[in-house]
């Protein structure tokens, strides 16, 4: 057992949900943050250049930070003080997977700082001990397995499998001037739902499975929902207005995680539209078209 002196990671945004499939479905997308961490000798010392950098803790207190020593303390090991460099793209509390991506990042870097760390963090071992730290695994497992992500927990843990996108399949992100935090938007949300709710939304999650993967015409049905997007509209009104826009258009539009980020599941003809819709739904966003990210979190 031996510990390396630094180690780099590449770490992708996510979409949960994709719709109806709540807490279950994710998407990994092409944009990133970029990550390195150095074993020095003193206190923990964080440098953030990007989203975050005028807010976010410079000490151990910081998300990536605790990862990283959740990471190490799984496989035995300790160090004294650490730098973390940071370069964040992800938006913060946007609906993109920003905790998620900190905390894969963290046990990535801690993975990557112990020589056989690939033998002592399998993959299924990382996917539990993030989904533990965030508290649910949608966003988590794209983040590590990339392509788009079935999630779920049992008494053993949180586990996923992961399959690939169609290749006709372009995401396109429309992310807001504004946030809106997960415990909001999470807060919004009824305790129970009614039997029929119940039955369209697993109808439609199955179907995204599908159309995801093997028939893009079937997007803009599947990715219909009746559980939680319309409950979150006093969180995040332009956003719904935009989704809805964007449906009425005949894209399949939807709230990309927690929101306040609309994610539009177009193709290479469709992708274009996207922008001016939404413009039309009376709030600053910004449009950008991605590709799916093939292969989740990577080591530098």
């Amino acid at each position: 057992m031996a510990l390396q002196e630094r180690a780099s990671v590449k770490v992708p945004a996510t979409s949960a949900n994709l719709g109806a499939g709540f807490d279950v479905l994710g998407l990994s997308l092409g944009f990133y943050d970029e990550l390195s961490v150095e074993v020095i000798t003193g206190t923990d010392l964080v440098v953030i250049d990007g989203h975050g950098f005028d807010s976010l803790p410079k000490d151990g207190t910081h998300l990536v930070m605790r990862s990283i020593r959740k990471g190490l303390e799984a496989m035995g090991e300790k160090v004294d003080g650490l730098l973390l460099r940071c370069q964040n793209q992800i938006p913060h509390a946007r609906g993109m997977g920003s905790s998620s991506a900190a905390i894969v990042a963290g046990l990535a870097l801690a993975k990557g700082l112990c020589t056989d760390g690939s033998d002592r963090m399998p993959t299924e071992l990382m996917i539990d001990l993030a989904g533990r730290m965030e508290g649910h695994p949608d966003n988590i497992a794209p983040c590590i397995l990339g392509g788009m992500t079935i999630a779920w927990i049992d008494d053993e843990g949180h586990h996923a499998v992961r399959s690939d996108v169609h290749p006709d399949i372009v995401p396109v992100v429309s992310i807001p001037n504004f946030k809106v935090k997960t415990e909001t938007a999470r807060g919004l949300l009824p305790i129970r739902i009614p039997h029929d709710d119940a039955v369209f939304n697993i109808s439609r999650s199955s179907l995204m499975v599908y159309a995801m993967t093997q028939d893009p015409s079937k997007l803009f049905v599947a990715s219909d929902d009746r559980m939680h997007q319309r409950q979150r509209a006093d969180a995040m009104p332009a956003t719904l207005r935009a989704v809805a826009a964007l449906r009425r258009a005949g894209l399949a539009a939807v709230v990309s995680g927690a929101g306040p980020t609309v994610l539009t599941l177009a193709n290479s003809q469709t992708a274009n539209e996207v922008s001016g819709i939404v413009d039309s739904a009376g709030a600053k966003f910004e449009t950008l078209t991605l590709a799916v990210d093939q292969g989740g979190v990577q080591a530098l």
